[in-house]
């Protein structure tokens, strides 16, 4: 019989270090057997893994407490109380089941690890940090897209290029990418008049490298790069030198990393080298890999994990679309084919998912828009027309809007600017004008494709 009554109708043993509630022989720690009238209060989570019947509906926990086994609670809610430490140990996986809500008040870490080590079935809405990438990103059910944790405010600059009566433009101009208006006075570059340049950015530096400078020796080639902060302005600074000179290419970003891709040198003989630079710091350019033909007048643009190469002249003008991933180190390799073969100069733009292409020469001008989605493989599709034919313009956008700004169109250089909203299609619209006529020039925003975020 039970040796020690404690309530109305209910009974407790205590026999072999075990408790027995209906019970005079309990078979574990606690054994309860039969109807239970009240509640039961336990401190803490506790190993109870079997109960038929009625437990209270929250498992309170009143003290600091650390797991270092396996638990459950009889209820499945566990209530931390205010003040209170509850601790999973490393390495232990802690299901929390359904939350409705949480409130952080110093630190909350979540998985973290580079590109190569995503997991490979994610589930829609899975947050981490890449540290390849140095940015928190998510899973939509499609692809990884990064989140924008940098003050960005939209600017497009536009750098070099041809003017007016074949002139050599030393200067650089900008524009508010999110409104309408013309473009301004930015500064100077610091290797004087520039054409066929590359151009690309992070959030804060803007990039312009190689060219054809006459000025330094005429018909010559320059390996030089040259840096500007965008949310400022001013002159350009040197930043180091390309692996090898040259000019009718282009290059594209991540938010760490620029890559220059083809191009030219001299006596005129085609490129397939890519190279790149580390934009946060100072230095020259490192081999990257190869492109799969040796190709000028290239476009680029990027996502935050791929670099887009497109259209150019290799033997001829080609409709090649080629990628590569950014974060790593290789040759590029087949992406799919515009909508015809065209040399577009640095006419490519993007968002985080889909990239632009417009103008070129094939041979005449022409104002095609071609646009592609980034993350997967394929021919481009039709997206609209330009305001005019026009060829070798530089371009740069935003999250929302791409824009296209200069070029020449016959019989003249061209200082308009054209914009489109990326995520839909159909024919650009006005914008504004250049401050001065430029072709053969380059441009970069700190908020364009390669750099994600939302």
């Amino acid at each position: 019989m039970p040796s020690i009554r404690v309530g109305f109708g209910s009974d407790y043993v205590v026999k072999n270090q075990n408790i027995g509630i209906g019970t005079d022989n309990p078979r574990a720690r606690l054994d309860v057997v039969g109807a239970l009238k009240g509640d039961i209060s336990v401190s803490g989570v506790n190993t109870l893994s079997v109960y038929e019947g009625f437990v209270s509906e929250f498992q309170n926990v009143n003290e600091s407490l650390t797991l270092t086994g396996e638990f459950n609670s009889p209820s499945e809610d566990i209530i931390v109380g205010a003040g209170v430490t509850f601790e999973v140990s490393v390495g232990s996986t802690f299901v929390a089941g359904s939350l409705e809500s949480i409130s952080v008040q110093s630190h909350f870490s979540v998985p973290n690890g580079g590109t190569s080590t995503r997991t490979t079935d994610p589930v829609e809405g899975m947050v981490r940090f890449n540290d390849d990438l140095n940015t928190l990103e998510f899973w939509n059910g499609f692809e990884w897209r990064q989140f924008t944790v940098t003050g960005a405010s939209g600017r497009g600059v536009f750098m070099g290029g041809q003017g007016l009566g074949s002139a050599k433009l030393s200067s650089i101009e900008y524009v508010n990418i999110h409104t309408l208006g013309n473009a301004v006075n930015f500064g100077t570059l610091v290797q004087g008049g520039t054409q066929y340049t590359a151009g690309c950015s992070s959030s804060t530096r803007g990039i312009l490298g190689g060219g054809y400078n006459p000025q330094a020796s005429p018909g010559a080639v320059s390996d030089t790069i040259e840096y500007i902060t965008i949310a400022s302005e001013g002159n350009s600074i040197d930043f180091g030198n390309l692996s090898d000179a040259r000019g009718e290419f282009d290059a594209c970003s991540s938010s760490t990393r620029g890559v220059f891709c083809g191009g030219e040198d001299i006596p005129f003989a085609n490129m397939n080298v890519i190279d790149y630079i580390e934009i946060s710091t100072l230095g020259n350019a490192l081999d990257f890999g190869d492109m799969n033909t040796a190709t000028r007048d290239t476009c680029c643009l990027s996502s935050p994990t791929r670099g887009i190469i497109a259209g150019g002249v290799a033997s001829d003008r080609t409709n090649r679309i080629e990628f590569f991933t950014i974060a790593a180190k290789g040759n590029s390799i087949l992406f799919g084919e515009l909508t015809g073969v065209r040399n577009i100069g640095n006419g490519g733009c993007s968002n985080s998912v889909r990239g632009l292409f417009g103008g070129g020469q094939v041979p005449y001008t022409t104002n095609v828009i071609d646009y592609i989605t980034i993350a997967s493989t394929g021919n481009a599709q039709d997206f609209g027309d330009l305001s005019q034919d026009r060829n070798n313009l530089g371009s740069v956008s935003t999250q929302i809007r791409g824009m296209w700004g200069g070029g020449y169109a016959v019989p003249a250089f061209r200082n308009n600017i054209d914009y489109v909203t990326i995520a839909s299609t159909g024919n650009a619209q006005d914008f504004g004008d250049l401050a001065s006529p430029r072709n053969q020039h380059s441009a970069c925003s700190d908020s364009h494709g390669g750099l994600g975020g939302f």
